[in-house]
């Protein structure tokens, strides 16, 4: 496999870019003429605007475990709306409407190439761009309510996607963890999912037409929780980064 190379995209002096991160320097790839920025005279952004986002349901063995549900025969998937993405370092809102904002650490799968109905699995995987962090935030509350899933996991700031994307990266065993105010509260690895990414973007792209950008969420491990005004969350996953979002009520 190729050397892991991270892609993000930028914000520097009100212009956006994509660049490739090389040590504490981007390097802005979005010009004929390449330039080289120091990391902290940039913003990091949500590294792509999807055309969707596509989460996955109950897709480790360990929190199905934990919630003493079977496992899945095929994978479980919902959408959420792209209204509802931010970036690193950005606030996730609290709206008045739920009592019982959840966070979920997740892999989230970043596809480089538009597919539709691949006949292998082989194929599949050719169309993955790279690894990203993920933070379905759900309205618990709401979801038990309503007995399905869209109003839970579409308010705006529900969908923290960053920090970059890793490139050339092997996802069978990479450490996912998700921090709230430093306390450890998930942390598990990808070897417990169910549905590995290639199979995901197998199942999903013989449903819908996925294209360059679009986003599948893997799915969380145990130990999700709530989120309260004032929290910092963190979700890190080994061989791309921390994605670290502020929670405050909206007002």
């Amino acid at each position: 496999m190729d050397i892991p190379l991270k892609i993000g995209r930028f914000q520097r002096e009100n212009r956006t870019f994509f660049g490739i991160l090389i040590g504490d320097k981007v390097l802005d790839v979005s010009q004929e003429e390449k330039r080289e920025y120091p990391l902290k005279e940039v913003r990091p952004l949500a590294p792509t605007v999807p055309s969707k986002i596509i989460g996955v349901g109950l897709n480790y063995r360990d929190h199905a475990e934990e919630l003493k549900m079977p496992i899945p025969k095929e994978p479980l998937i919902f959408l959420k709306p792209v209204s509802a993405l931010i970036g690193p370092e950005d606030y996730i809102l609290l709206p008045p409407e739920s009592a019982e904002v959840h966070y979920e650490g997740e892999l989230a799968v970043v596809i480089g190439k538009e597919i539709y109905r691949p006949t292998s699995y082989k194929e599949a995987e050719s169309a993955i761009l790279g690894y990203t962090c993920f933070n379905d935030i759900t309205a618990r509350d709401l979801q038990r309510k309503d007995g399905q899933w869209t109003r839970a996991k579409s308010f705006n700031t529900f969908a923290p996607l960053g920090p970059f994307i890793t490139k050339n990266l092997d996802p069978d065993d990479l450490n996912i963890q998700t921090r709230l105010n430093g306390k450890i509260v998930q942390n598990s690895s990808t070897r417990e999912l169910i549905f590995k990414p290639a199979e995901l973007v197998y199942f999903i792209s013989n449903i819908m037409t996925l294209l360059p950008g679009d986003v599948i969420a893997t799915g969380t491990p145990p130990g999700v929780g709530a989120l309260g005004s004032g929290d910092t969350v963190e979700v890190e996953i080994s061989g791309i980064g921390v994605l670290r979002n502020y929670v405050q009520a909206l007002m």
